[in-house]
């Protein structure tokens, strides 16, 4: 058991058990619950109960130490009762300590398996009862005052105090009851004159009462500020009305946006208008709606490039390596940005205050020929930042524009958005898919795209959001679209157009080789030693496995055979792969597509025609039929209404020279014709199939084979002409592909012939014609004994039209097929 001593300074306790506690200081005639956790803090709540129930309390100097030291722990604590003791889930204790005595550490006896000290009692100084019965009952009173306002203190606990007489109990039960740092609270402890202590509480009370007077002088003035639709601002008005009380209202966020702007460099008159825009907001009350808006337009406006600009490259050898690196072919539009570095590097070293405008570039094309893969490389070659925005399916004007700010929620348009994320002035913007737009109530996007992609205008665009001008002069604009009659006019004018055409084979085999097999290889994680693909393969799959103008389902069909690959290498545990035709054949199955064209032999009333989609260039199929009826004209296949009439041209004029061709005059009296274009669910329209489609009606009226070797394209007048056509380079690329090496022209496209490569014009005869006799010389088959023949007729030479084209002889016995 302790032993109690008495000397001059009071009782000593041997051997005493201490437990240090967090954050908490534990005063004489207090009760306090606490959570006991730590090893050595168990410990010595067991060891008292064992013995007397009694142990020593005291602080430690840092609540953060979980194993604390000697010197950890403060020397005045607390003698303390153990009142309750429970145990908790987990083996933590429940422990109510009632403190009896202050008492002093004066050794530390052991420091396992807990604390052991010895002990002294503090005597405390007790003041004569009238000098400090006063300062007792002001205390008393402040006290209750300080619970009426504060309303953290239980009735009870105003009620005990009252009833307490003795300074010293008085000062430690309102030490207890304080809102107190823990460093006050020791020295609280440790004051053993119980006048002092219970001065310093009066002050600590009067210091208390002061800040909840602020508080509610704080609380008043947001009330009278707020009405019932403002209370969810209530926190943020009583952090302005704290800021008020220090004179501060926007710490440091004005300042920051005025040092903002003055960075900025931007126009006198514009940086005049934002600066308004920041004194508004330093005005209005930060809770207010419409600070909020200001925040956000300042934010965006002070975000965006007003004086940065990234050095352009002006090394063209280096643009050119960089270009010819990324994109095989493509020489036009390659020349066209070599040309523009010219120019820029000519201004650079002659008048360095220029600023040449940046160009307007339109690359029209079908999918898949690298238009927006391009715009990156430009970009990559100039040393600009690049940013490409989608415009498919856009129809909203306020998406180009912007919103007005008095919109809630109101952004900037994409073009502005787009700026702030390249961060320069010149950066190489991509409008992509610019003939995707379309128009409804709320407005035309692609009217607003007037003003962005004029050179004339750019330099002073304007957003609805910003309402201020902003310079889009240096930005080199390149849109993409597949069909150009789908631009409108005006917007199409403001662009210089680059034509990129679909890929030859020996194109395609060579990008294969170069860009997307080796990317398909490191992206299916394969060593490029790993697999192999000769080039009569990459053929094979182009020819037998795509039918595009582009390169995209190539680059997919590649992707599977390294996928094919991969799993070969993993499950034969094979170092390399050889893909020869009998692999190919495994890995992709039987061919999709014949080398050949669709029509296998020559036959009656079908011919083929070319035809100039969105994909590129492609075969289109004609049949004809003729049937007993009574001058019926049907025409199938989804054509539309360009293409009907086309027909009708061409019916009309094979009647008008019936006789010429040696076709019955009353034909119609007796028979029904039926057009029909293959592959009826896709829309056709165009004029273009004019020639293809006379052709068909006079072999099926005149039962004449129409030779499956040749193809044609052309539009037909009443009169016989065959005139121009576009999309000439697609559908006699279409042609090669399919293997067909006779394209029937008309005479005025000969201008186009230019931009057909020269490999494919070295391998294909083109047969070029002004009016539709020669056409038909060049479609029809002689008949020589009881075999059809092909004979060979001199290109662009006309037929006589009062005289019959061929023998008709023996024709009857050719059907439709």
């Amino acid at each position: 058991m302790n032993q109690a001593t008495l000397n001059k300074r009071g009782r000593t306790w041997n051997d005493q058990p201490l437990l240090p506690l967090k954050n908490v200081v534990l005063f004489p005639h207090c009760v306090i619950t606490l959570m006991v956790g730590r090893d050595k803090s168990i410990a010595a709540v067991h060891e008292a109960m064992e013995r007397s129930q009694k142990l020593v309390v005291a602080a430690q100097r840092d609540a953060e130490q979980e194993d604390p030291g000697t010197d950890d722990i403060h020397r005045i604590g607390t003698l303390a009762e153990i009142v309750q003791f429970q145990k908790q889930p987990g083996g933590s204790l429940q422990v109510v300590l009632e403190g009896l005595q202050r008492v002093s550490v004066d050794r530390f006896v052991s420091e396992q398996p807990f604390f052991r000290i010895k002990a002294t009692d503090l005597p405390e100084i007790i003041p004569e009862s009238t000098q400090v019965s006063p300062l007792v009952q002001q205390v008393q009173g402040m006290f209750e005052r300080y619970a009426k306002t504060s309303r953290t203190q239980a009735p009870d606990a105003v009620e005990s105090v009252a009833k307490l007489t003795d300074p010293g109990r008085l000062a430690d039960t309102l030490a207890s009851h304080l809102p107190l740092e823990l460093s006050t609270r020791q020295g609280l402890l440790e004051m053993l004159d119980e006048s002092q202590r219970l001065e310093r509480i009066s002050a600590l009370l009067n210091n208390a009462l002061e800040l909840l007077d602020l508080d509610e002088k704080i609380r008043l003035r947001v009330r009278q500020q707020m009405d019932r639709n403002q209370r969810e601002y209530y926190l943020k008005e009583q952090l302005k009305a704290i800021h008020e009380e220090l004179g501060n209202t926007q710490p440091g966020e004005i300042a920051e946006l005025r040092a903002r702007l003055a960075a900025k460099g931007m126009p006198q008159e514009i940086e005049a208008r934002i600066g308004r825009e920041i004194d508004r907001l330093e005005r209005i009350p930060q809770s207010s709606p419409e600070g909020n808006v200001i925040r956000t337009f300042l934010d965006t406006v002070l975000a965006l490039p007003w004086t940065e600009r990234s050095d352009d490259q002006l090394d063209i050898d280096q643009a050119q390596k960089i270009l010819d690196q990324d994109h095989y072919g493509l020489e036009k539009v390659k020349e066209r940005i070599i040309d523009f570095l010219a120019v820029r590097q000519l201004i650079s070293q002659g008048d360095q205050a220029r600023r040449i405008k940046g160009p307007i570039l339109c690359f029209i094309g079908p999918p898949g020929v690298g238009k927006t893969s391009l715009g990156r490389s430009i970009a990559r070659a100039m040393g600009r930042k690049f940013v490409r925005l989608s415009l498919g399916g856009v129809r909203d004007e306020a998406e180009i524009r912007g919103h007005r700010r008095t919109y809630v929620g109101a952004l900037p348009g994409r073009i502005i958005q787009a700026m702030r994320t390249a961060g320069t002035r010149n950066p190489v913007i991509m409008l992509d898919e610019i003939d995707k737009m379309s128009a409804d109530f709320r407005g035309d996007p692609s009217a607003a795209l007037l003003e962005v992609l004029d050179p004339e205008q750019n330099f002073a665009f304007s957003d609805h959001y910003l309402d201020v001008p902003y310079d889009l002069s240096e930005v080199m604009f390149i849109t993409t679209a597949n069909i150009r009659w789908h631009i409108p006019r005006p917007l199409l004018d403001r662009m210089e157009t680059i034509e990129i055409q679909g890929y030859t084979e020996e194109e395609k085999v060579q990008i294969a080789k170069r860009f997307l097999l080796p990317k398909q290889i490191v992206e299916h994680g394969l060593l490029l030693n790993q697999i192999e693909v000769p080039d009569r393969t990459i053929r094979r799959i182009i020819q037998a496995y795509t039918r595009e103008a582009g390169v995209r389902s190539l680059e997919r069909t590649l992707a599977s055979v390294c996928r094919k690959a991969a799993r070969r290498i993993l499950r034969d545990s094979s170092s390399k792969v050889r893909v020869n035709s009998p692999i190919l054949t495994e890995f992709l199955g039987p061919s999709r597509y014949h080398s050949q064209g669709v029509i296998e032999e020559a036959q009656v009333g079908v011919v083929m025609g070319l035809a100039w989609t969105e994909q590129g260039g492609e075969l289109l199929p004609v049949e004809v039929v003729t049937m007993p009826g009574k001058g019926g004209f049907i025409i199938t296949g989804r054509l539309g209404d360009v293409m009907q009439e086309s027909a009708r041209a061409a019916l009309s004029y094979a009647r008008s020279r019936a006789e010429a061709l040696f076709i019955d005059r009353a034909f119609q009296e007796s028979v029904d014709l039926h057009i029909h274009l293959p592959e009826g669910a896709i829309p056709k329209d165009g004029p273009s199939a004019g020639v293809t489609m006379f052709t068909a009606l006079v072999s099926a009226l005149t039962k004449r084979p129409v030779r499956n070797d040749v193809v044609m394209t052309g539009e037909i007048t009443l009169r016989g002409r065959v005139l121009a056509v576009g999309g000439v380079k697609e559908k006699v690329l279409a042609a090669h592909r399919a293997g067909i090496r006779r394209v029937i022209l008309p005479a005025e496209n000969r201008r186009d012939l230019p931009e057909i490569p020269k490999k494919v014009r070295d391998q294909i005869q083109f047969i070029w014609v002004d009016n539709v006799d020669q056409v038909l010389q060049e479609s029809f088959l002689e008949r020589r004994g009881t075999d059809h023949q092909i004979t060979e007729a001199p290109p662009g030479e006309p037929l006589d039209q009062t005289a019959p084209l061929h023998e008709p002889s023996g024709m009857d016995e050719h059907t439709v097929v």
